[in-house]
């Protein structure tokens, strides 16, 4: 009798602790996503498009042009889109993110600096994903292959740290071939059998985000204005650029980031750690990081005027010494 009801209580612990792994496995977060075109693909289809760089031209895809042009575009994003969702994923749309883009790109055109009156330096590109907040891009490129009366797709899906543009997951194949007709059909055919491993991929790098920080760039510049502010000067018997190190320590996740160039009139520092989330559960993102960063040389001793360029989801670069 004492042994049914040890039995019986074992069981019911066992199952008590399964519920909660399951409720908590329910409850995990998981990364925003949004599938867009690869770069290949865009040039190969003539959607692309020039952008002035600070004097360089690139050519980078013109999303909006392909989405109004290319109706097999649409079904394939919706697609992913649907396989996705399907894995609890949340999607961000490239279609309703590009009409949104519109509204920020007319607000950011009459922004300018005060002193020098630059515009911002951001791509298009790098709105796109400003606007989206999307955590990892799934860039897709496909073609299909005709044999006789039966059709398959090879096709590639890259995922893309939003922040760093690191690739964090592939999947690559053929499908079968088919008499279907309809390439949305014949792309889920193919991607099928490797869509587990792939979201499986997705997810381990946003656990990694979730524990040890996302990683981006932050710059710092001094203006060559003559105010002979650089980050060699002492407050307190200690160089700014010393004390920029400290804070940098203690507001980065696990002290984590590097250094990688510096002089008395910039520092760069890449590989830097911030959290995925604000205290208030918003995204973080490099501008909303380097806005502390702002705030703390406003302090005593330093205050210093400083002014924050956007330069995309992963990068911000810090004017010291005038706006």
């Amino acid at each position: 009798m004492v042994r049914r009801i040890i039995i019986a209580a074992v069981i019911i612990i066992f199952n008590c602790q399964l519920s909660i792994v399951n409720s908590v496995s329910a409850q995990a977060k998981k990364p925003r996503l949004m599938v867009v075109p690869s770069d290949v693909w865009c040039t190969q289809n003539g959607y692309t498009m020039t952008f002035d760089n600070m004097g360089t031209e690139e050519v980078i895809p013109d999303y909006k042009r392909a989405l109004q042009s290319d109706r097999d575009l649409m079904n394939v994003i919706s697609k992913l889109n649907i396989l996705m969702a399907d894995r609890g994923f949340p999607m961000q749309d490239l279609s309703q993110t590009t009409k949104s883009i519109q509204n920020v790109t007319a607000e950011n055109s009459v922004l300018r600096t005060k002193t020098s009156g630059a515009s911002l330096a951001e791509s298009p590109v790098d709105k796109l994903r400003r606007v989206a907040k999307a955590d990892i891009i799934l860039e897709v490129d496909w073609g299909v292959n005709t044999m006789g009366p039966k059709r398959s797709v090879t096709y590639n899906l890259r995922g893309l740290d939003a922040y760093s543009n690191k690739q964090v997951a592939g999947a690559t194949g053929t499908g079968a071939p088919s008499f279907s007709a309809e390439l949305p059909v014949l792309l889920e055919e193919a991607v099928q059998n490797n869509m587990d491993n792939f979201t499986a991929q997705l997810q381990e790098h946003f656990n990694d985000l979730l524990t040890n920080g996302r990683e981006v760039v932050i710059e710092l510049q001094v203006p060559d204005n003559g105010s002979g502010i650089d980050f060699e000067a002492e407050y307190g018997g200690e160089e700014l650029s010393e004390a920029i190190d400290r804070w940098m320590e203690q507001n980065t996740v696990e002290h984590r980031f590097n250094k990688s160039d510096a002089t008395e009139n910039f520092i760069f520092y890449d590989q830097v750690r911030i959290p995925v989330y604000k205290p208030n559960g918003m995204a973080m993102d490099a501008e909303a990081f380097a806005r502390q960063l702002r705030n703390f040389l406003k302090e005593p001793p330093y205050k210093l005027t400083t002014k924050v360029v956007n330069r995309g989801l992963g990068r911000c670069l810090l004017i010291v010494g005038e706006k």
